[in-house]
């Protein structure tokens, strides 16, 4: 099987992906501060939250997935805006209080969930998004469930924290189905608090 270098390198990977319609519409109600992409990949979230305004840590273990993610910066002229972190995201050592935005998409980290909030400060926000295990098919992603969410498994995870938007949906891709699973969570407790005002685009 290709590692994740290779598969960059040949170009089997999105060199230029968008981000989810989700965090677009959302990014406007975020906090000022820095920005952290987990297993950014080539930058899908990287180069838009850069794009937004924010100073960037993007975090991945492939040296050629950081080089496109180099190369897409520099396109959209935000390369001073991005600091490539090159490290694996099991292991790397998150630092607290730190990150006014996290972002993750499509990598299944829930092990490290934990050590993700304590490196969101307060009122910081995270959003995911990530493939769910479905019986509709044929499905596009992971080959096993192994690598997916199960229903409601995200949400759950985010339960101590704010929880502003969240769905499960199944969308066509590529002859296939889409299944996925996203949110978008607060750092804050409390049974009163404030919620942005989001115009939604569907």
């Amino acid at each position: 099987m290709p590692t994740w270098d290779e598969r960059f390198a040949a170009g089997e990977y999105p060199q230029n992906p968008e981000p989810s319609a989700v965090l677009r519409e959302y990014v406007s109600s975020f906090p000022d501060g820095r920005a952290l992409d987990v297993a950014t990949g080539t930058g899908r979230n990287a180069v838009f939250l850069a794009e937004s305004g924010y100073e960037v840590d993007a975090l991945d273990q492939s040296r050629e997935g950081l080089k496109v993610t180099r190369e897409n910066a520099a396109e959209a002229g935000v390369e001073k805006r991005i600091e490539p972190i090159q490290a694996d995201a099991d292991t790397y050592e998150f630092p607290a209080d730190r990150y006014a935005v996290i972002t993750i998409s499509y990598y299944r980290v829930l092990d490290r969930f934990p050590d993700i909030k304590e490196a969101l400060v307060d009122g910081g926000v995270l959003f995911v998004e990530h493939h769910l295990r479905s019986t509709d098919g044929p499905l596009s992603g992971p080959s096993t469930d192994r690598y997916r969410f199960a229903s409601n498994e995200l949400l759950h995870a985010c339960l101590d924290m704010t929880v502003l938007y969240y769905d499960e949906t199944t969308t066509p891709h590529e002859g296939k189905h889409s299944a996925t699973a996203r949110i978008v969570a607060r750092n804050t407790t409390g049974g009163r608090q404030s919620y942005p005002a989001v115009e939604r685009g569907d």
